[in-house]
């Protein structure tokens, strides 16, 4: 075991006891007490079927999870534990994963854009991998980080004016300038860069962007360069219910790779899952904290909600239940969740139906908002939930990526507590990756035990099937 991750960093789920359990007994707890905070409940197992459902679908390529993804102690530890290095976007985010313990050569100073004092900070720490992709971020490095080891950010859109939000990256006629000019600043650059985001699920796509690298790596050799390192960014689905599983994704970036890149031409290949590891291991709990009866609104009317909705958000006066107004119109709620800080969430993070613990009642179009004061804090519409109750309880499940900040972490605002959970199966399969073998004949047996929602381990790995618990909501 490499120490970053043991038994008092989670609680341990033994066979039979879900998260999902967990998560009831967490909420049992509060229901008792005044505390109605927001709170995750994190299963570390699914992260570790994730990391090596990665190494068999990629065998080449090399995960460094972006820490701003999430920034959780648990999610860092266990990837540290299982091997994966860290893309970091600045010096708090470097100083949180050198803090437990990871070594400056599995981190990468991912952003294209970097304050001096951060690059200062990287090369007193002994991290040298960055990026760049113009003059200036050059010159920043080559005056305060003489060291580092560069990789060239290229865009491989043919029409940037088409994907605006695209905004990092050169191109292709800029890159000789760009080596040119590392190589009168004394720059070392070692490979190539590129992230297509949500368009890295398009085969056409990214096959395109890794034939740039090729040709981008056959300008640096000519310039006398060494490059020998590649990294195709992210985008890979964090759930089952997108639009191409990772097993597709993964099929077409094997491809590409063995067209340009083909094993045993001496490149590297690094690429930066985020939302793939975490997104479905998160469930979160909010409570509602306030609710008020809006009138349904009247036609030629702008100033009322939608017709037949409850919304959330806004102070509240009595709480009153969703009802029939006096002149029989469908009357609405306004209700307030907390959420931990006032920016733990947003509308493009929660998903359209959440659940509650007991959903069968009868259903009302719905709003969600955030705490009174903090009107940005819109989080959804048109829901569709049960009748409701100051102090119920809403679970959000697929709540992994973008919800925790490393500031919050080091001491910014504060963030909901997060309660980390495993498997016993699924830790004991860490150690038997990590080459500890099992201890005693019960522990062989239980490793090939399958449970009601088992999931296969790549043969590849030498690792015996493992089954975690069952997924949160």
């Amino acid at each position: 075991m490499n120490g970053y991750l043991n038994e008092s960093n989670f609680v341990m789920v033994e066979e039979g006891f879900t998260t999902r359990d967990l998560l009831e007994n967490l909420l049992g707890e509060l229901c008792q007490g005044d505390n109605q905070q927001a709170f995750f409940v994190a299963d570390l197992g699914d992260i570790v079927k994730k990391h090596l459902c990665f190494l068999k679908a990629l065998p080449r390529v090399k995960p460094y999870f972006p820490v701003k993804c999430n920034s959780s102690e648990g999610v860092i530890r266990l990837l540290a534990e299982l091997g994966a290095g860290f893309a970091c976007a600045n010096k708090a985010e470097i100083t949180r994963v050198q803090g437990i313990g990871v070594p400056a050569d599995r981190i990468f100073y991912s952003s294209p854009c970097k304050q001096v004092a951060h690059v200062r900070h990287a090369a007193k720490h002994g991290v040298q991998l960055m990026t760049f992709d113009n003059e200036v971020e050059l010159s920043k490095v080559a005056r305060s980080h003489p060291g580092a080891r560069m990789l060239l950010g290229i865009t491989a859109d043919s029409s940037p004016s088409a994907h605006t939000s695209m905004t990092f990256g050169t191109t292709l006629k800029s890159c000789r300038h760009l080596l040119e000019t590392a190589k009168e600043e004394a720059v070392e650059v070692v490979g190539i860069s590129f992230h297509l985001g949500s368009r890295g699920l398009e085969p056409q796509a990214f096959a395109q962007a890794v034939a740039v690298a090729q040709l981008v790596f056959d300008m640096g050799t000519e310039l006398g360069y060494q490059m020998h390192l590649l990294d195709i960014g992210g985008g890979f689905p964090g759930t089952e219910e997108t639009r191409a599983r990772f097993e597709e994704v993964a099929a077409g970036i094997n491809s590409a790779l063995d067209l340009y890149f083909p094993d045993g031409s001496g490149v590297e290949v690094i690429a930066r899952p985020g939302r793939y590891y975490v997104t479905s291991a998160f469930t979160l709990a909010v409570s509602i904290t306030a609710l008020e009866e809006v009138p349904m609104e009247q036609p030629g009317s702008d100033a009322n909600p939608r017709r037949g909705e409850q919304t959330v958000g806004g102070a509240a006066s009595t709480p009153r239940l969703p009802g029939v107004g006096p002149l029989g119109q469908v009357e609405m709620s306004q209700l307030t969740v907390t959420l931990g800080h006032p920016h733990a969430c947003g509308c493009s993070i929660f998903p359209p139906s959440p659940q509650r613990p007991c959903p069968e009642h009868p259903s009302h179009s719905s709003s969600l908002r955030g705490p009174p004061g903090h009107a940005e804090d819109r989080i959804a519409d048109g829901l569709q939930l049960p009748e409701l109750h100051v102090g119920d309880w809403l679970l959000f499940g697929n709540m992994g990526a973008y919800t925790i900040s490393t500031s919050a972490l080091l001491g910014g605002d504060p963030q909901p507590q997060v309660t980390f959970a495993m498997s016993r199966v699924a830790w004991k399969a860490v150690q038997l990756f990590l080459g500890k073998p099992a201890q005693t004949e019960d522990d062989r047996e239980s490793l090939c035990t399958p449970l009601s929602c088992g999931w296969e381990m790549a043969e590849t790995l030498c690792v015996p099937p493992v089954f975690p618990p069952a997924g949160i909501i």
